[in-house]
């Protein structure tokens, strides 16, 4: 079975001119890694490892450099492809004015979620996230977590096959924590790809078949869940030992 993710010794250097002067910043470089069909992959890194840009060229909101980046078999950025992909942004940003429910109800009718059912998927949507009971209160009174959640249920509502989340547990409670992870396993159940982004180690090893860890913008390595299931803190140790490793080898060189 072909990857349902895949990136191809992806490159993305950034360029910055200031002053008449060119600054060259790598973003990732030479990142080979696949996503398997209906897996939980976790992206492990230090900040400034180049998960966020990984993200961006996953979702063709940038290009590489060089390499390839593809997902459901077709280079990104691809509109066939997108429509396949819910997004949970680290910190969306939604109209305050609007109340939850307003707010899913948009994006259905942006995801072209027919008509004749959106009114109840926005409904069973918002049940799934926990919003049901706040969902006719403006975003503008809602805390962080409650934000989190609605824009959970915006990366959800048109039924996705492929779910890539950034930081997904941001702002939120033990209990909320305690209900994604819930969400994400179940999401699993019914046969979904999610590619997520987090600090949180302790939850990625609960929800993840594998994990990779980045450091310094390129491939540190690759770990499956049987390395760490059993072991609470083994996974911590993983990631602690590999980064303290290469991040002291020194900073990239350009090829």
């Amino acid at each position: 079975m072909n990857p349902i993710i895949q990136l191809n010794n992806a490159t993305k250097i950034f360029r910055k001119s200031h002053l008449g002067r060119v600054k060259l910043a790598i973003g990732i470089q030479d990142l080979t890694l696949d996503v398997k069909k209906g897996e939980v992959f976790g992206l492990l890194g230090l900040n400034g490892a180049g998960k966020t840009t990984t993200i961006k060229l996953l979702l063709g909101l940038l290009f590489p450099t060089r390499g390839q980046v593809t997902v459901a078999g077709q280079t990104m950025p691809d509109l066939s492809v997108l429509r396949q992909i819910g997004y949970l942004p680290e910190a969306a940003y939604i109209n305050k004015y609007l109340t939850g429910r307003e707010a899913v109800n948009i994006f259905a009718k942006l995801s072209k979620v027919p008509s004749k059912i959106r009114k109840k998927a926005v409904g069973d949507i918002l049940e799934k996230v926990g919003m049901s009971q706040n969902a006719d209160k403006r975003i503008g009174e809602y805390s962080k977590g409650m934000v989190q959640r609605i824009s959970m249920a915006q990366a959800l509502i048109h039924n996705p096959d492929i779910l890539i989340m950034d930081e997904p547990i941001t702002g939120l409670d033990p209990l909320a924590i305690l209900e994604v992870r819930q969400l994400i396993l179940w999401l699993k159940s019914q046969g979904k790809t999610v590619f997520l982004s987090s600090h949180n180690i302790s939850e990625v090893e609960k929800v993840c078949d594998r994990i990779a860890i980045l450091t310094g913008g390129r491939l540190a390595m690759i770990s499956e869940s049987r390395e760490w299931a059993g072991a609470e803190g083994k996974l911590e140790k993983i990631f602690t030992t590999t980064a303290q490793r290469t991040e002291s080898i020194g900073s990239l060189k350009f090829s």
